[in-house]
């Protein structure tokens, strides 16, 4: 069963910058494309960005455009998420996902209500000052 560990959350002020990981174990954890989400306090879960098996990449939510990077360490069976320039609406829970519809190696298009599943934990993102 695949499993996702999520990890280097924090707080941080407007401007600044953090790196998230998705850690993943599990039988061939390579093969799925991994989306991150989030979801800021009394609001729904939304997409933010996807990665495909391959590396590339799709982006759902616009209000990350130029600012936040999606990539994949096949070595270490691990997504990240660079984010830069973080605003306080940024602030809210960060949780991965692997897809888990056919095909499994590709983001797909649009974020459905189960396209993704085998959900980390979470990590808690902050920006204030």
């Amino acid at each position: 069963q695949l499993q996702l560990v999520e990890s280097g959350g924090g707080l941080v002020q407007p401007g600044g910058s953090l790196r998230l990981s998705c850690a993943a174990s599990g039988f061939i954890s390579n093969l799925y494309a991994i989306g991150w989400f989030r979801q800021a306090p009394e609001k729904e879960r939304e997409g933010v960005l996807c990665i495909s098996s391959s590396g590339g990449s799709t982006k759902y939510a616009d209000s990350v455009k130029g600012r936040f990077t999606i990539s994949r360490d096949k070595a270490k069976n691990t997504v990240y998420l660079q984010m830069n320039s973080l605003k306080p609406e940024d602030t809210g829970g960060y949780y991965c996902a692997a897809v888990r519809r056919n095909p499994v190696e590709i983001c797909p298009p649009r974020v459905g209500g189960s396209d993704f599943g085998s959900w980390g934990q979470g990590t808690q993102v902050t920006v204030s000052s």
